[in-house]
Protein backbone atom coordinates (compact mmCIF):
# COMPACT_ATOMS: atom_id res chain seq x y z
CA UNK A 1 0.00 0.00 0.00
CA UNK A 2 1.09 3.79 -0.70
CA UNK A 3 2.35 5.24 2.27
CA UNK A 4 -0.19 8.50 1.51
CA UNK A 5 -2.84 5.79 1.98
CA UNK A 6 -1.89 4.54 5.02
CA UNK A 7 -1.18 7.61 6.71
CA UNK A 8 -5.23 8.69 5.54
CA UNK A 9 -6.59 5.30 7.43
CA UNK A 10 -4.90 5.67 10.22
CA UNK A 11 -5.99 9.53 10.42
CA UNK A 12 -9.75 8.32 9.62
CA UNK A 13 -9.44 5.10 11.72
CA UNK A 14 -7.87 7.48 14.93
CA UNK A 15 -10.16 10.01 14.72
CA UNK A 16 -13.07 6.87 14.70
CA UNK A 17 -11.64 5.23 17.33
CA UNK A 18 -11.75 8.89 19.25
CA UNK A 19 -15.31 9.20 18.46
CA UNK A 20 -16.28 5.29 19.67
CA UNK A 21 -13.98 5.66 23.13
CA UNK A 22 -15.77 9.11 23.57
CA UNK A 23 -19.21 7.41 23.91
CA UNK A 24 -18.30 4.68 25.68
CA UNK A 25 -16.49 6.47 28.19
CA UNK A 26 -19.56 8.61 28.53
CA UNK A 27 -21.89 5.55 28.94
CA UNK A 28 -19.69 3.95 31.14
CA UNK A 29 -18.88 7.25 33.41
CA UNK A 30 -22.81 7.38 33.82
CA UNK A 31 -24.08 3.86 34.22
CA UNK A 32 -23.56 1.24 36.54
CA UNK A 33 -24.76 -2.28 37.14
CA UNK A 34 -27.67 -1.44 39.33
CA UNK A 35 -28.59 1.66 37.18
CA UNK A 36 -29.41 -0.39 34.07
CA UNK A 37 -30.72 -3.56 35.92
CA UNK A 38 -33.54 -1.40 38.04
CA UNK A 39 -35.75 -4.50 38.53
CA UNK A 40 -33.43 -6.43 39.99
CA UNK A 41 -33.45 -9.19 37.47
CA UNK A 42 -31.14 -11.82 38.05
CA UNK A 43 -30.56 -12.48 34.29
CA UNK A 44 -30.49 -8.97 33.51
CA UNK A 45 -27.94 -8.74 36.43
CA UNK A 46 -26.06 -11.26 34.42
CA UNK A 47 -26.90 -9.78 31.00
CA UNK A 48 -26.05 -6.29 31.87
CA UNK A 49 -22.47 -7.51 34.00
CA UNK A 50 -21.27 -8.95 30.87
CA UNK A 51 -22.13 -6.11 28.97
CA UNK A 52 -20.55 -3.57 30.79
CA UNK A 53 -17.26 -5.96 31.33
CA UNK A 54 -17.28 -6.44 27.31
CA UNK A 55 -17.41 -2.51 26.79
CA UNK A 56 -14.77 -1.93 29.49
CA UNK A 57 -12.86 -4.50 27.18
CA UNK A 58 -13.78 -2.50 24.78
CA UNK A 59 -12.68 1.08 25.65
CA UNK A 60 -9.29 -0.44 26.56
CA UNK A 61 -8.36 -1.92 23.14
CA UNK A 62 -9.60 1.31 21.60
CA UNK A 63 -8.15 3.61 23.74
CA UNK A 64 -4.73 1.78 23.15
CA UNK A 65 -5.49 1.36 19.65
CA UNK A 66 -5.62 5.28 19.47
CA UNK A 67 -2.40 6.03 21.14
CA UNK A 68 -0.54 3.83 19.19
CA UNK A 69 -2.12 5.21 15.65
CA UNK A 70 -0.91 8.81 17.11
CA UNK A 71 2.78 7.57 17.86
CA UNK A 72 2.61 6.17 13.96
CA UNK A 73 1.26 9.82 12.71
CA UNK A 74 3.75 11.70 15.32
CA UNK A 75 6.52 10.28 13.86
CA UNK A 76 8.72 12.35 11.52
CA UNK A 77 8.88 9.72 8.95
CA UNK A 78 6.00 7.70 8.59
CA UNK A 79 6.73 4.60 9.02
CA UNK A 80 4.54 2.20 6.66
CA UNK A 81 5.52 -1.34 8.42
CA UNK A 82 4.58 0.15 11.55
CA UNK A 83 1.17 1.70 11.05
CA UNK A 84 0.09 -1.24 8.63
CA UNK A 85 0.84 -3.51 11.74
CA UNK A 86 -1.43 -0.92 14.62
CA UNK A 87 -4.00 -0.88 11.28
CA UNK A 88 -4.16 -4.58 11.55
CA UNK A 89 -4.19 -4.61 15.57
CA UNK A 90 -7.29 -2.09 15.06
CA UNK A 91 -8.68 -4.79 13.34
CA UNK A 92 -8.60 -7.79 15.51
CA UNK A 93 -8.31 -6.47 18.76
CA UNK A 94 -10.97 -3.63 18.38
CA UNK A 95 -13.30 -4.36 15.25
CA UNK A 96 -13.24 -8.34 16.43
CA UNK A 97 -14.27 -7.35 20.16
CA UNK A 98 -17.07 -5.42 19.07
CA UNK A 99 -18.41 -8.32 16.50
CA UNK A 100 -17.61 -10.76 18.58
CA UNK A 101 -18.15 -9.89 22.71
CA UNK A 102 -16.60 -12.42 24.73
CA UNK A 103 -20.25 -12.62 26.96
CA UNK A 104 -22.59 -12.60 23.61
CA UNK A 105 -24.68 -9.99 25.04
CA UNK A 106 -25.87 -8.87 21.59
CA UNK A 107 -24.45 -10.75 17.87
CA UNK A 108 -24.56 -9.36 14.34
CA UNK A 109 -27.30 -10.60 12.35
CA UNK A 110 -25.80 -10.59 8.89
CA UNK A 111 -29.35 -11.18 7.29
CA UNK A 112 -29.74 -7.12 8.10
CA UNK A 113 -26.75 -5.62 7.33
CA UNK A 114 -27.71 -5.31 3.62
CA UNK A 115 -31.67 -4.03 4.37
CA UNK A 116 -30.67 -0.71 5.95
CA UNK A 117 -31.76 -2.53 9.56
CA UNK A 118 -29.83 -2.56 12.53
CA UNK A 119 -27.69 -5.76 12.39
CA UNK A 120 -27.26 -6.01 15.98
CA UNK A 121 -29.30 -8.75 18.08
CA UNK A 122 -29.43 -8.38 21.25
CA UNK A 123 -29.63 -11.52 23.73
CA UNK A 124 -31.91 -9.90 26.03
CA UNK A 125 -33.73 -6.73 26.21
CA UNK A 126 -31.54 -4.29 26.59
CA UNK A 127 -32.20 -0.45 28.26
CA UNK A 128 -32.69 2.32 25.58
CA UNK A 129 -29.42 3.56 26.68
CA UNK A 130 -27.83 -0.16 25.84
CA UNK A 131 -29.36 -0.86 22.95
CA UNK A 132 -28.96 3.21 21.79
CA UNK A 133 -24.96 3.12 22.68
CA UNK A 134 -24.36 -0.91 20.64
CA UNK A 135 -26.35 0.71 17.80
CA UNK A 136 -23.95 3.98 17.52
CA UNK A 137 -21.28 1.84 17.86
CA UNK A 138 -21.98 -0.54 15.21
CA UNK A 139 -22.05 2.02 12.54
CA UNK A 140 -18.47 3.21 13.33
CA UNK A 141 -17.19 -0.47 13.97
CA UNK A 142 -18.79 -1.21 10.47
CA UNK A 143 -16.91 1.82 9.00
CA UNK A 144 -13.91 0.44 10.45
CA UNK A 145 -14.36 -3.27 9.17
CA UNK A 146 -14.78 -1.78 5.58
CA UNK A 147 -12.00 0.71 5.74
CA UNK A 148 -9.34 -2.11 7.39
CA UNK A 149 -10.77 -4.83 5.37
CA UNK A 150 -7.38 -5.06 4.24
CA UNK A 151 -6.00 -6.22 7.55
CA UNK A 152 -8.31 -8.91 7.67
CA UNK A 153 -6.52 -11.35 5.52
CA UNK A 154 -4.44 -9.56 2.59
CA UNK A 155 -2.07 -8.41 4.83
CA UNK A 156 -0.82 -11.39 6.68
CA UNK A 157 -0.89 -13.10 3.13
CA UNK A 158 1.57 -10.43 2.09
CA UNK A 159 3.79 -10.67 4.46
CA UNK A 160 4.14 -14.28 4.43
CA UNK A 161 4.64 -14.36 0.78
CA UNK A 162 7.35 -11.33 1.17
CA UNK A 163 8.86 -13.77 3.47
CA UNK A 164 8.24 -12.03 6.41
CA UNK A 165 7.42 -13.11 10.37
CA UNK A 166 4.25 -12.19 11.71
Amino acid sequence: MAVFNVKNICDSTRTKLKETTAKMELFLNQHSLSLLNVENDPAMDEFYRGYLQDTRHLLVFCEVAYEKLGVSLRRPTFNVDFSEKVLYEVYHTCVNTFFYPKNECYSEDGRYAYTGQDAIRFRKKPSREVRDLTIELSKVFEELREDLSYYETDYITQRRMQGEKV
